[in-house]
């Protein structure tokens, strides 16, 4: 009843391969984009822009470039970190360096940077797979730790290591505020995630999944696989490497190299894994997910505690925070290992027959 496409003909081609071909899809998407646009930034407080909205808003394009290379590409990857540090680093140099860099010019050569960056730690997927290329894509992290901690002309030969921005302006609108800050962000994503449906939605995404289903079989059809697993390499280290540099310029505003640790590299994969591989929309609930639910926990494991009469200190909250979200993840690849969009997924078929037996 709520979801019936009955009725809704496509008489061309063009129409039938349109992103969001059923109606109730389009009504759905446009009523979403309406309310993070308009009614969000009238109701939300500072903390939820801080705390919640920016970081999901820049895990979830920064997931997308993962789910690129990892979901629809095949190719492991831990060194997603390293591709957001040097975005964040290069979009800082040329934001410092440069009199008037505007401020989205500095964050696309910065993922220019991150993806020539991507491309040489990528090579490797020429010749290894599996395992042995997530090594090689850990090699990345450590080089990177390295050569922004211990290479000064990064950091601009700052005292401390750490580096910072300010007067942050797009158009002549300063970025000062946590609603300016929330909609720059959203608009960002909004126009990469769009980029990348279609993207792994033309030639290259159907080579992309080729190459990740079987890549013998994919070379035998005169699909190029050194061309294949070097592009996802680039589109991801790029659009991870945006994603860098809003975590360093909107969101942190002052960080040093320790702020795109491993921990950043493995709590992407995460968001893919659990937001389901090979699916864009996955990468928004993978980062939901990773976000909302130590927060989530945070806050009702001390109101469990006091209700049965224990007192838990806030070092015990922290300890029992990282144990359930651990056990959560693998309870929840356990039991659905396609993630989150799969089960969206199977809601959307079982709404198209309700109330009718499956």
């Amino acid at each position: 009843m709520f979801y019936r496409e009955n009725g809704q003909f496509k008489t061309t081609y063009r129409a039938d391969q349109q992103i969001l071909p059923i109606a109730q899809d389009r009504i759905a998407v446009l009523t979403l984009l309406a309310v993070a646009f308009i009614a969000v930034p009238l109701v939300a407080s500072d903390y939820f822009f801080t705390s919640i909205l920016l970081p999901f808003l820049i895990f979830s394009l920064a997931a997308i470039g993962v789910n690129i290379l990892v979901g629809y590409c095949g190719q492991i990857s831990l060194g997603s970190g390293a591709f957001m540090a040097v975005g964040a680093y290069a979009a800082y140099n040329f934001f410092v360096r440069i009199e008037g860099m505007p401020l989205i010019l500095a964050l696309i050569l910065g993922g220019v940077c991150a993806m020539l960056f991507g491309i040489l730690f990528g090579l490797p997927s020429l010749r290894v797979k599996g395992l042995y290329l997530a090594v090689a894509t850990l090699a990345a992290q450590f080089f990177s730790d390295w050569m922004f901690l211990r290479v000064q002309w990064f950091t601009n030969y700052a005292p401390s290591g750490s580096v910072s921005v300010n007067n942050l302006q797009v158009f002549g609108m300063a970025i000062d505020t946590p609603v300016a800050k929330y909609l720059f962000c959203l608009t960002l994503l909004a126009v990469i995630a769009l980029l990348a449906k279609n993207l792994v939605r033309g030639a290259v995404g159907r080579e992309w999944m080729a190459i990740r289903d079987m890549d013998v079989a994919a070379a035998v059809i005169g699909i190029r696989p050194m061309f294949a697993k070097l592009s996802a390499f680039a589109v991801s280290s790029f659009i991870v490497g945006v994603a860098g540099g809003l975590w360093g310029f909107i969101y942190l505003g002052s960080w040093e190299p320790a702020a795109f640790s491993v921990d950043l590299s493995f709590k992407l994969l995460f968001m893919v894994i659990i937001g389901g591989m090979g699916s864009i929309m996955g990468s928004f609930l993978g980062a939901g997910f990773i976000v909302l639910l130590p927060i989530f926990l945070n806050q009702f494991l001390p109101a469990a505690a006091s209700l049965i009469g224990i007192d838990i200190s806030t070092a015990g909250v922290s300890h029992a925070e990282l144990m359930i979200f651990g056990g959560l993840i693998v309870w929840f690849l356990i039991v659905e290992p396609h993630g989150l969009a799969k089960l969206w997924a199977i809601a959307k078929q079982k709404l198209r027959l309700w109330p009718f037996p499956h």
